[in-house]
């Protein structure tokens, strides 16, 4: 669902004499891609971060029955001669003027061919259109999340624009049985950037994610929902993590 950064490792500074990928958004339910990405998806993530193919393909659904109103759910690919090298999934929220990134993920053999940033850029296009459309004004900002052990997490703190949040976070199970997994839950700054986010801020963006994105009817009855909003409310805002409380890079997970 919302999760990102985790799989894009080297995106940058390598030569290739292969044919350039090419990018585009799949809008049809049936589209011949579709198993090729929840493929790559699967071979990418853990079992308890993955969600059905026939989720996909019931997002997609709506979208071609015109049920969707203020929210928009979109899916990004790279393909290079019939072969899907990356994709980029993300939900754009007009309740909230915010995109947030979903899977993000590059084969290996097209890793460090800069395929990664070019997916997160055409992802974060579509949310900037979907605000104008929406709302017409510019987006806000766009939220993801992020292994605390994943190397990526450090980029993210170098950068200015970019607040990795101070919070314990959890993403809710994705499939029946499974545990909420704990991860760090990022805002990134379309416009001007600030070193802490109000945690009013943060509760409607984490009510907004688990009820439409993660599509939980009452997150108000989950335990660990409960408990961010109990931690939230100590604070009346949340600064970044530290990079000295990051595992270090040899213990990294990938």
């Amino acid at each position: 669902m919302m999760i990102t950064g985790r799989n894009v490792r080297g995106s940058h500074g390598r030569t290739s004499t292969a044919p350039k990928p090419t990018f585009r958004e799949v809008l049809s339910s049936t589209d011949p891609a579709l198993p090729k990405v929840h493929d790559l998806i699967r071979r990418t993530f853990p079992k308890d971060e993955l969600v059905g193919r026939s989720e996909w393909r019931d997002s997609l659904r709506e979208r071609e029955a015109g049920l969707w109103s203020d929210s928009r759910w979109h899916l990004v690919v790279a393909e290079r001669k019939g072969a899907v090298i990356g994709v980029a999934s993300g939900t754009y929220l007009g309740n909230v003027n915010t995109g947030v990134i979903g899977y993000l993920a590059v084969s290996s053999a097209a890793r460090g061919y800069g395929v990664g940033p070019k997916l997160r850029e055409k992802l974060r296009a579509l949310f900037r259109r979907d605000a104008r459309q929406i709302r017409s004004e510019p987006l806000r900002a766009v939220i993801g999340e992020v292994h605390r052990n994943n190397p990526w997490l450090r980029t993210l703190i170098r950068s200015e624009r970019v607040l990795a949040l101070d919070f314990k976070y959890y993403q809710p199970s994705i499939r029946r049985g499974e545990r909420p997994v704990p991860l760090v839950l990022y805002y990134e700054f379309i416009r001007r950037p600030k070193q802490r986010l109000p945690t009013a801020l943060i509760r409607t963006l984490l009510y907004s994610a688990w009820r439409r994105i993660y599509r939980i009817p009452r997150p108000m009855t989950h335990r660990v929902f409960r408990h961010m909003l109990a931690e939230l409310a100590l604070k009346k805002s949340i600064g970044e993590i530290k990079m000295r409380d990051l595992p270090s890079p040899e213990k990294t997970r990938r």
